[in-house]
Order: C-alpha cells, then sequence, then structure tokens
C-alpha cells in the first residue's frame, strides 16, 4: 500500500528553499551545483504537486506567493530535523576518527604535550583536533567533544570540570635578575609588561596601588603568543597556570612574584549525554579525567580559592565574543577566552 512519504517531492522542497531564501533561480542553482533550468523544473513540479503558484517573477525579480510564504517555515522545521537526524546517525558511528574542538591554546599548550600518552593507551582511536571560538552545533558538526574555558553552564549537554585555573606572574629569568620579583603593591610603572585582554595587569593591582603603568612591550590578544612573547624577555606576564605550567617546568619562564590568583572561569569536558555510550568518547573522557585530575595546582594554589575566582575576577579582564556549544534544540554560550 502506497504512503504519503512515498510521493513527497523531497528534492524539489529543498530546491524550493534554496530559491526562497535566495528570491533567485541563477543563485539558487549555484548553491545546489545545479543548473537553472533543472532549478526551474524542480519548482514547476513542486506547484504541479501543490497546485497553487509558488514564485512571482518580474524579469530578474522573485517573490514569494502568499502560498509560499505559509510554506516556507514548515519546509525549513522539516529540512532542519532532517539534517538533525543524519548527523545524530552520523556522529553515533563507531569507525572513524574522534572529532574535538577546542580553543588553540589549550591544545597547543596543554593537551598535545599529553596526548602521546592517550595513543599509547588507545591506539586503535584516531584523533582529529578542531580549534575555533566560533559556535558548534552538536546536533549538525561532525564533532564529538568540545573542551571549554567557561563558568560550566551549559544545558542540555553533558558537562563535567576538568580544571580550575589560576593566573600566576611569569617572565624570563634574566628579566627578573634586572628587575626583581613582583608582588601586588609593587608599582608597575616602570616595569617591561605584556599585557592580554584575559589577563590584564590591572587585576593584578591591589586598590590601594594608584599609580598608573605604561605597558612598554606589544599588547596581545592570544594567550600563546603572549607566553612566547616572555620566552622571548620581552617582558613580565600575568599567565593561565594551566598553559604556562609546561614552561616553567623546562625553566624558560620563572614564576616573577608569589602571589597566585584564582580565575574566575575553568576547563570542562562538554559532549551530548548519548554521545558518552560511543567507546571511543568514553574512552577519551576516562584518560581525560584521569590526566586532569594528575595534574597539579600551582604552589600557594587552593580548591577553595579557585572556587571562590568569580569574586577575584569581578573587576578582572573584558571577555570577547566567546564560542558557543550547542545541544539540539537549544543553545548554550561559554566564555573561553583564548
Amino acid at each position: 500500500m502506497a504512503r504519503a512519504y512515498d510521493r513527497l517531492p523531497l528534492g524539489a522542497l529543498r530546491v524550493f528553499e534554496a530559491v526562497a531564501s535566495r528570491l533567485s533561480f541563477s543563485a539558487a542553482a549555484e548553491a545546489l551545483n545545479v543548473t537553472p533550468a533543472a532549478v526551474s523544473q524542480q519548482v514547476r513540479s513542486l506547484e504541479q504537486y501543490l497546485q497553487v503558484p509558488l514564485f512571482r517573477r518580474n524579469g530578474r525579480q522573485v517573490a514569494l506567493t502568499d502560498e509560499a510564504l505559509e510554506l516556507l517555515p514548515g519546509v525549513r522545521t522539516g529540512l532542519d530535523e532532517l539534517e538533525a537526524a543524519l548527523q545524530h546517525v552520523k556522529q553515533h558511528r563507531r569507525s572513524g576518527p574522534l572529532q574535538i574542538t577546542m580553543l588553540a591554546s589549550f591544545l597547543q599548550m596543554w593537551l598535545l604535550p599529553r596526548i602521546r600518552a592517550f595513543r599509547r593507551r588507545c591506539p586503535e582511536i584516531s584523533l582529529r583536533f578542531h580549534t575555533s571560538r566560533e559556535l558548534v552545533d552538536f546536533s549538525r558538526a561532525s564533532v564529538h567533544v568540545a573542551l571549554r574555558f567557561g563558568r560550566g553552564t551549559y544545558p542540555n549537554l553533558h558537562v563535567e570540570k576538568l580544571l580550575d585555573e589560576w593566573l600566576v606572574p611569569v617572565a624570563h629569568p634574566e628579566l627578573i635578575r634586572q628587575f626583581g620579583m613582583l608582588d601586588r603593591s609593587t608599582d608597575l610603572e616602570k616595569l617591561p609588561l605584556l599585557d592580554s585582554d584575559d589577563e590584564p595587569w590591572k587585576i593584578w593591582q591591589q586598590a590601594d596601588a594608584q599609580r598608573q603603568w605604561q605597558s612598554r612591550a606589544p599588547a596581545i590578544d592570544d594567550s600563546a603568543g603572549l607566553l612566547a612573547a616572555a620566552e622571548e624577555g620581552l617582558g613580565y606576564a600575568l599567565a593561565r597556570w594551566t598553559l604556562v605550567s609546561r614552561a616553567l617546568q623546562k625553566g624558560t619562564l620563572r614564576f616573577a612574584g608569589n602571589a597566585v590568583l584564582p580565575y574566575g572561569s575553568a576547563y570542562y569536558f562538554v559532549c551530548p549525554a548519548p554521545y558518552l555510550a560511543m567507546p571511543k568518547v568514553a574512552q577519551f573522557r576516562d584518560w581525560l579525567v584521569d590526566v586532569a585530575r594528575a595534574f597539579p595546582q600551582p604552589p600557594g594554589a587552593t580548591q577553595a580559592g579557585a572556587s571562590s575566582g568569580v569574586a577575584e575576577m569581578a573587576a578582572g579582564p573584558t571577555h570577547p565574543a566567546p564560542p558557543a556549544v550547542r545541544g539540539r534544540g537549544r543553545r548554550t554560550v561559554a566564555r573561553p577566552g583564548h
């Protein structure tokens, strides 16, 4: 027995949406990688199926009829649901690489130095890393896991805190020998400083330090670039502990002060809850949690201090527009830093 679905003109509906979105047959043809004649034929077939006109043409100008305006929202909703369902099945395939998105600085300076241990533990899992500040839609993008730097408010998604964060002053050893160590009351006016939107020196100064300081080195809006400049001896930097810990171990940078400032954001493991049933996601999550648990806190830091970082950072940096992580049907915005 024939069903309504058997006669549904899905191809023509896709072409209709493309023309309606662009109000141009030629632009729709280019987007769909077909000829304008093929687009016109599909639109005519849909109009015959519905027995109503969908477009009014006046030379090169195209306008939607009332019937088309009524049809368009339902077509878009249906196509969105189809795309989401296809991506959901695609994402749950057990073969193929594990797709992970994160900030470039976190990948470069924290994860990559540790990833060899994961490859030894799970040699059968291929990894593909993506670095971006752009919005991530799990229902559409080929991404399994997001590692995000924010406040942990990601509704409709599985969220686990991995790492708290602190800010620590660092500098090249030669610079410290020349200018000395810092404390919260140090006059910064005559010191070479490297400044950043996410790690600004204004949060280092105590309230009674009223003198204005002038940075004599470039302001850098990338955390990895900030640390690279510090390693070149261009100035003191206020750095995130997770990103600078390896340079401190290697000795290319040293602590330039004893104060440790808790950061209001932390790193989180984020994914749709059903993805945890995928072995490659679950194994990466288990390994990552173990590695994060073993990562030390900076000297002088406490867990209580990290959890109170929101108050400490209240007068801190103004973050630029962040990427987002989306579950199915609801958008959640994270504040990731760099």
